[in-house]
């Protein structure tokens, strides 16, 4: 059961980005941000009447403003990279970034990393060095292109993946009793902030219907993907639980291989490969 209900959340997550960052190549990205999460977070609050009584500390408050920060700007950077570049190559670079930030702060706390953790790790930076290649270069100029410049969307997808990673550390270190509230101050603060970067910028947040309908398909996605994945792991083992979620990029590789014709070369596939492994060996030894 618990297999089914990550699996779940995993595919909804990876459709959630591919629709993330089609919106955003439609729209501008602060419109893609603000319209997709005001859907998830009014489903949200209104899931809430059905869902235990809980009570959030100020520490938990902190916590939860601080994964509306992180949270908020890690999609924003991730929905730019996705509508930038090429979605099968930016999807695992950011799942297996974000799996690595949390592994990295507990050694930097003073927890151990497992033989598994750090072949992981070791993995995740062979996956981004093959995925990071510029497919259908020549011979002759292989080298030089290597050197000029990486795929658009890498580095966005990489700054994303560490943002990411905070966001998961912010709420984790909220206590299991304030339920599902700092999920909602999250997305309360992620929204706020970007309705104020609209204003101070000048950006429009209408966006044309069909960018309107991917956003509101998305947030919806990715808001039910949270509450198939707080349910499995609520009644089964967490770190199994992670392990599944983790691969949800799967789900934008297909969709984008699908609908967009995305292709890649072979060296880049044995990234994804070697990607998809590496959330797998990380996370398997967390939570």
């Amino acid at each position: 059961m618990i297999e089914i209900l990550a699996l779940s959340a995993a595919v909804f997550y990876g459709s959630a980005d591919f629709f993330g960052g089609l919106t955003a190549r439609r729209a501008n990205t602060i419109a893609t941000v603000v319209v997709s999460q005001v859907v998830g977070l009014v489903l949200l609050i209104g899931a809430l009447p059905f869902l235990p009584a809980a009570v959030m500390s100020p520490r938990d408050w902190f916590w939860a403003v601080c994964a509306g920060v992180s949270g908020g700007g890690g999609v924003a950077l991730l929905y730019r990279a996705l509508a930038v570049g090429t979605m099968a190559v930016v999807a695992p670079i950011t799942a297996v970034v974000s799996a690595i930030i949390p592994v990295l702060f507990g050694f930097a706390i003073g927890e151990r990393v497992g033989w598994l953790t750090a072949g992981g790790i070791f993995l995740a930076l062979v996956a981004i060095v093959l995925v990071s290649q510029q497919p259908g270069a020549t011979s002759q100029d292989n080298s030089r292109s290597r050197s000029e410049r990486l795929p658009p969307g890498v580095l966005i997808a990489l700054l994303s993946g560490v943002i990411i990673g905070i966001f998961l550390l912010s709420l984790a270190r909220t206590s299991t009793a304030s339920g599902m509230w700092p999920l909602i101050v999250a997305r309360l603060t992620s929204v706020t902030l970007f309705a104020i970067a609209a204003v101070l910028t000048g950006k429009t947040l209408r966006m044309p219907q069909p960018a309107s309908t991917t956003a509101a398909v998305g947030g919806a996605l990715d808001m039910l993907a949270n509450v198939l994945m707080m349910v499995a792991a609520r009644i089964g083992p967490l770190s199994i639980v992670v392990t599944l979620v983790s691969l949800y990029p799967a789900g934008t590789v297909i969709l984008a291989r699908w609908v967009l014709g995305e292709r890649l070369s072979a060296i880049q596939n044995a990234g994804i490969a070697c990607a998809l492994v590496a959330v797998l060996l990380i996370v398997s030894t967390t939570g």
